[in-house]
């Protein structure tokens, strides 16, 4: 306590002593308040964006943050990123410490030009200018300010002020100068005040203006961040990129656009089409077709990503990637549908949000959300989706990439908003059977059958496409449940349906199912499925709960106990019901076996914030519950 306010006091002498910072609080926030669970404090922040015409702009940025110990050093570093359509013209910095005396003015010799290639791509054209006025004495302030030009107008600032839960934001402000009589499109979130607009003979002007945040806390199981916190999404109505002009005014126009860049695009050698025709002459059904040439483009070729100008949003031609064996995601799935269309099936190219846990596009705001291309196939009864880019995934298998989200699907009428696959409990499935023979000691030898489907087989998928035997028995050790155990043997097999599924079969020596007392034995039931995790409880939930993931676990447990040793205590039936799931648990005796069955079901959804204390309880029934044990008694004779 005595070190926070000490904090406190350097750094309302600090605020004092900095000349450009008449002011250290805003909107009714007092310093402490601001400083209060804050590694940083966001001072002062301007965004300034200019349209010159649909092909050109100019942004201008300028911040000044206090940083308030070393879990913030990061907010003392600069990352401005560039490509072949913009151009950083300038950058400064200058650092103060605690006293406001200046520490360093940034030189272009501090200024690092790296290559921004992501993990994904072989090549790309994205750099970015990193510069860092990390200081060891804590507080000090960074001021940063730079300028960029650019040539790519799709994307327009996305305003989100207050970038992370540990940083305080005394003000923060958005601008955009569009040409006068030229529309802005936006869309406001979270905001305690809306736009202010201005017009000059040349201008309109749009002004956002935001103050005294404070860090924001979120609660277990609550909602994405980006939900919580101020943000203002712009977008132009028209626009142009290297000669490809179109409009965002519409989803379906944003899709004819997409139209353009692919026009022509689509073109496959004979040779190609004749061996396509070839090898689904015998399909009986538009799926066996769909997964024959879906099989066959996985095995010719591999996903490599090079992005470069317009490239980074228009796919190569068909003939290439025929040729050359390799695209990215665009590539192959303009590949894969130009396969399709030669044996007869129609399919649409499809843009998506990918990303296990992304959070949704905002449908009611048409604009450039998307960082990933797959193929839907509409078929008479259902809807199958291509991943392209995998040369192992199922086809029609969505996942946790790309499922349960909209995507936009590409049709020569424009864009169209479609959900992807959504998979429930029955789809997520985890059903284990256990047969152990129990020893005198308290060890057995158990072997174990698991089938896992859907998203809970996604891990397993995983481990059998990447990982060697060796790395595979490892991964194994570290995931198991249970108690001392060794591997004695173990298979993985993959099933590709529209649901993939991976059967997992163990066999293992187990050490402690069983601890002795006496003349008592007191086994474990639940070796390999209890539930372990319980979420932290504030007093007053503020925020809904939020669980993004269905599942059923079922387990069947034989144990075959040793002989002479009878029955004393056996576990009564559990049941536990929630809005969030059931939970059942029953123990019977056969003859010399204990046979205990499990399952657990969960949904997912969003709940009211007073029904977070039911998943508490619902979660500390199920931790105990798995916890039980059968009583034997040995039989003294």
């Amino acid at each position: 306590m005595q070190k926070n306010r000490t904090l406190v006091k350097w750094l309302c002498c600090f605020a004092l002593l900095l000349p450009s910072l008449k002011t250290f609080a805003n909107g009714d926030k007092t310093f402490a308040e601001l400083a209060k669970e804050s590694n940083a404090i966001v001072r002062n922040e301007e965004t300034v964006f200019t349209v010159h015409a649909v092909n050109s702009g100019t942004t201008r940025f300028k911040t000044t943050i206090t940083v308030l110990n070393e879990n913030g050093d990061r907010y003392a570093t600069l990352y401005v990123p560039y490509d072949k359509l913009s151009k950083v013209t300038s950058i400064e910095g200058t650092s103060y410490d605690r006293f406001g005396k200046k520490i360093k003015k940034l030189k272009n010799s501090d200024i690092k030009d790296v290559s921004a290639i992501s993990n994904i791509s072989v090549y790309e054209d994205n750099r970015a200018k990193i510069a860092s006025l990390e200081y060891s004495v804590y507080p000090y302030t960074v001021e940063f300010e730079y300028e960029m030009t650019q040539k790519n107008m799709m994307f327009y600032p996305r305003w989100y002020p207050q970038g992370a839960e540990d940083v305080s934001v005394e003000k923060a402000s958005l601008e955009v100068q569009m040409p006068a009589g030229m529309p802005l499109r936006y869309r406001e979130s979270n905001l305690s005040q809306s736009v202010a607009k201005s017009s000059s003979a040349t201008q309109d002007i749009y002004r956002w203006e935001i103050k005294g945040l404070t860090p924001i806390r979120r609660e277990p199981y609550g909602p994405d961040f980006a939900e919580l916190v101020p943000q203002v999404l712009t977008a132009p109505a028209t626009f142009e990129v290297e000669g490809y002009q179109g409009s965002m005014e519409s989803w379906k126009d944003f899709g004819l656009w997409i139209n353009k860049l692919n026009e022509g695009r689509g073109t496959l050698p004979d040779e190609t089409v004749a061996k396509l025709k070839q090898l689904t002459a015998n399909a009986k059904t538009t799926e066996e077709k769909v997964r024959l040439v879906y099989t066959y483009m996985q095995g010719k070729t591999r996903y490599v990503s090079i992005q470069l100008g317009i490239g980074g949003f228009q796919p190569f031609e068909a003939s290439f990637v025929d040729s050359k064996g390799y695209g990215d995601c665009k590539a192959l799935s303009n590949y894969t549908q130009a396969m399709l269309s030669a044996v007869g099936v129609k399919s649409h190219y499809a843009l998506i949000k990918a990303g296990e846990g992304e959070a949704g596009i905002k449908v009611d705001f048409p604009s450039s959300q998307f960082n990933h291309v797959i193929l839907c196939v509409p078929m008479p009864q259902d809807t199958m989706w291509l991943e392209c880019t995998s040369q192992t995934e199922a086809a029609g298998y969505n996942g946790s990439f790309t499922g349960d989200r909209h995507a936009l699907l590409i049709t020569p009428e424009g864009g169209k908003l479609v959900k992807t696959t959504a998979y429930g409990p029955e789809e997520n499935l985890q059903v284990r059977n256990v047969r152990i023979k129990l020893d005198e000691t308290g060890s057995g030898l158990a072997k174990v059958n698991t089938h896992y489907t859907g998203l809970q087989q996604e891990s397993r998928d995983g481990i059998i496409h990447r990982l060697k035997p060796e790395e595979q028995r490892k991964w194994l050790y570290e995931r198991i449940q249970a108690p001392a155990f060794e591997i004695e043997k173990y298979t993985l097999a993959q099933k590709k349906d529209r649901v993939p599924s991976v059967t997992e079969d163990l066999e293992l020596s187990l050490r402690g199912c069983a601890t002795l007392s006496g003349k008592r034995m007191f086994v474990n039931l639940n070796l390999l499925s209890k539930w372990t995790s319980v979420p932290g409880q504030k007093e007053k939930r503020t925020m809904e709960v939020v669980r993004t993931m269905a599942f059923k676990d079922v387990d069947t447990v034989e144990i075959e106990i040793p002989a002479g040793y009878t029955l004393e205590y056996l576990p009564k039936p559990m049941r536990f019901n929630s809005p969030f799931g059931n939970y059942t648990a029953n123990v019977k005796m056969d003859g010399q076996r204990v046979i205990y069955t499990r399952e657990m079901q969960m949904g997912k959804g969003r709940y009211a914030p007073e029904t977070y204390s039911q998943l508490v309880d619902f979660y500390n029934n199920i931790i105990k519950a798995d916890q039980e044990k059968v009583v034997l008694v040995k039989n003294i004779q």
